[in-house]
């Protein structure tokens, strides 16, 4: 049994090779990488491999059991990269496809649910065997914004008193390295969250106790949240899609009280105090 892992130099890929070696052999292990160097490092045998490119993907997955589909991270453009890389699988004779798709993706509001559905139904299509591990939001995605916080006195945002029931990226890898190497999984959709929820207030207020400072959050309108993320330097785009997800968070878009993520991984998640410690180092 092959397993070939897109985004493999990511984040995310990265913490998922690692618990992969830890369940199984190295051998077993396949990078996708668009720039192979980067995956040297991995300890697994890498391959060349670029949704934009799709004539060459069929030769890049040739003898693989299993595709894990990281999402791609060009926003507007998956959809069309996830096809290339499906297609190609079913045509290299992969027997089965795990994705990470979008917490609650079918009823979700935010603007990347989109994505996620038309890549869930074009797993579905293929007629391969799937797993479906629809990720909540990575706490990491807040836990970027403390540095900022702590500089400028304040966390902002737009995502009013909406819970937001985030994981650790460690711990959505882990739950990946359970679908890849367990058995049972195939046909299932999980939605995946951490086991608590917090607004922005408390993730200021966990910031004001372990800096010994006032942090308060201090809500803005979306407008103003995506003026402030330009000026910090995000792309205008990028800013305004940034504080529509916040929005969407502030009508229950992340929030999810299943705890299936988990049960999936035995242990619960990772808390909201870890990652804020690790963030403040």
């Amino acid at each position: 049994m092959t397993i070939a892992i897109t985004g493999s130099t990511g984040q995310l890929g990265r913490l998922l090779i690692d618990a992969l070696k830890a369940r199984l052999p190295a051998r077993d292990l396949l990078a996708l990488a668009r720039s192979p160097a980067k995956a040297a490092d991995l300890g697994i045998a890498v391959r060349q491999a670029d949704y934009d490119q799709p004539d060459a993907l069929p030769a890049a997955l040739a003898g693989i059991d299993t595709l894990m589909l990281i999402s791609a991270n060009e926003l507007g453009k998956r959809a069309e990269q996830h096809r290339h890389i499906i297609d190609a699988a079913r045509r290299a004779g992969a027997r089965r496809i795990v994705y990470t798709s979008l917490l609650h993706a079918d009823t979700s509001t935010l603007s990347l649910a989109g994505e996620h559905i038309a890549t869930e139904k074009m797993i579905k299509d293929s007629g391969l065997a799937y797993t479906i591990l629809r990720n909540g939001w990575y706490t990491e995605n807040y836990a970027g914004s403390i540095a900022g916080a702590v500089a400028g006195g304040a966390l902002i945002g737009s995502a009013g008193a909406g819970r937001i029931s985030s994981a650790a990226r460690a711990d959505y890898a882990q739950a990946a390295a359970v679908a890849l190497a367990g058995e049972g999984h195939d046909g299932k959709t999980y939605e995946l969250a951490g086991d608590d929820s917090f607004t922005l207030a408390d993730l200021a207020a966990e910031v004001s106790r372990q800096t010994g400072r006032a942090i308060p959050y201090r809500n803005l309108p979306r407008a103003d949240y995506a003026a402030a993320l330009r000026g910090f330097g995000l792309p205008a785009d990028f800013a305004d899609a940034v504080a529509g997800w916040d929005v969407s968070a502030s009508q229950g878009a992340l929030f999810d009280e299943g705890r299936v993520l988990s049960r999936l991984i035995c242990r619960p998640t990772t808390a909201l105090s870890a990652v804020v410690a690790a963030a403040l180092k």
